[in-house]
């Protein structure tokens, strides 16, 4: 990617990205998401600048290994069911980024992680659902990322630290899943399990120095609540690139809810570039 040498680097974020095509259904969700979009729609401003591309690693894509999005022109993939019509008609037009992509790869291979390009996949909702509130005229490039099958989390921190570079390359590097995702239990009945857990997350990623966090992250199933909060944890793992990526760096809460959806704890958080 051409960059600027004089830019800071940029943060790092792991949100949570709500649910479904939410930003296309104002009139059917009323409030429930306003907090959330705010705080999707306030990170241009704390970034304090565009970057050239972002690189998403959604909950929803996982393959064998570590796969980029090389793409230039990404479909939509309507990865959610039982809502609106219209809903499975939007579109987020955001180019990819073939170079991103084989830049990405040389990264992970340098690190001793394979990696693979895939030239035909498309944008998933944990990718357009936040990019709609971010940017919502979809002119910054974007390249998804997969997260790996087993979900270890030792190698999505080692994913993350593979990717560090990139944030002197403004390049700005989003892991998308959810704080809290057990849709079997979702509502005023979980508050309590979404708390404790909660409470944990935020400990591990605001107050832990570097290296009592990592080790947390890499024993979160450990947590208080932890499989309540994650029965399978593809939403949290994002969390570990952008920890891996800012591993050295303090991390801040971006965004916090505690009645969500009528009861639950839910969290962003940013890491690194002038986070307190």
């Amino acid at each position: 990617m051409t960059h600027d040498n004089t830019l800071s680097r940029l943060p790092t974020y792991f949100i949570s990205h709500g649910g479904g095509p939410w930003p296309w259904m104002k009139k059917e969700m009323g409030p429930t998401y306003d907090q959330l979009a705010a705080a999707l729609a306030d990170m241009p401003r704390q970034i304090g600048r565009t970057p050239d591309a972002i690189l998403m690693v959604s909950a929803h894509w996982e393959a064998p290994v570590f796969t980029v999005q090389g793409n230039p022109r990404p479909p939509m993939i309507y990865d959610y069911g039982g809502f609106p019509a219209h809903t499975y008609e939007v579109r987020y037009d955001a180019p990819g980024s073939p170079e991103l992509a084989q830049r990405v790869q040389s990264l992970l291979e340098a690190a001793g992680l394979p990696a693979a390009i895939d030239p035909e996949r498309g944008f998933d909702h944990g990718m357009f659902s936040p990019m709609k509130a971010m940017y919502p005229d979809a002119g910054v490039p974007v390249v998804q990322l997969s997260l790996k099958r087993g979900l270890d989390p030792a190698e999505h921190l080692a994913l993350g630290r593979a990717l560090a570079p990139l944030r002197d390359e403004n390049v700005l590097i989003v892991g998308s899943g959810l704080s809290y995702h057990n849709l079997r239990n979702f509502g005023p009945q979980a508050h309590g399990v979404s708390q404790a857990f909660g409470d944990w997350l935020d400990h591990t990623a605001v107050q832990s120095p570097p290296q009592e966090r990592v080790q947390r992250l890499a024993d979160w199933a450990a947590a208080p609540s932890a499989r309540m909060a994650h029965p399978r944890e593809e939403h949290l793992i994002p969390l570990m690139v952008a920890v891996g990526a800012a591993e050295q760096e303090p991390g801040e809460r971006v965004y916090h809810e505690d009645a969500f959806m009528g009861g639950l704890v839910v969290s962003s958080y940013r890491f690194g570039a002038g986070a307190s």
